[in-house]
């Protein structure tokens, strides 16, 4: 039951990661007169990228915490069920980052600058490695099953 847990959200995360490569690089678009630039989506699809490979490590590691409700604990959820089993934490440092931007990305009337999208897609891309090196070294259940 653990490895269909997993394979459901590293599947949501990998499709997450492509969507927002996909935008990233698709620069923009002209459509009639405007010409229309990507920034919340890729944004948003890295942040909950992110979300996603965190709770596939966490069901994988035993974490019964998964929630919608409350990302903010994530960071330390993941690093609690990580203790003693790999030597570097170092990614949850790029969740951490990720994370404290959401309700911001997500909710504020405010436009997502350029930088910072670039600065989301960064930190996005080396979680997803760290987690996907993470989950192949501690052998998680259902993570090498596409």
């Amino acid at each position: 039951m653990i490895a269909v847990e997993v394979q459901h959200f590293l599947g949501r995360a990998r499709d997450l990661l492509e969507g927002m490569k996909i935008l990233v690089n698709a620069e923009a678009y002209i459509l009639g007169e405007n010409v229309v630039q990507f920034r919340h989506s890729p944004a948003l699809l890295g942040i909950h990228c992110a979300i996603s490979y965190c709770d596939a490590l966490r069901i994988g590691l035993g974490s019964s915490k998964v929630s919608s409700e409350n990302h903010g604990s994530a960071t330390e959820d993941l690093k609690r069920c990580l203790k003693g089993k790999i030597e570097s934490l170092r990614g949850t440092e790029h969740l951490g980052n990720l994370l404290a931007k959401k309700s911001r990305i997500a909710y504020a009337p405010a436009m997502v600058r350029e930088n910072e999208v670039e600065e989301i897609v960064k930190h996005a891309e080396r979680f997803a490695l760290w987690a996907e090196e993470t989950g192949k070294k501690l052998k998680i259940e259902g993570w090498g099953d596409d």
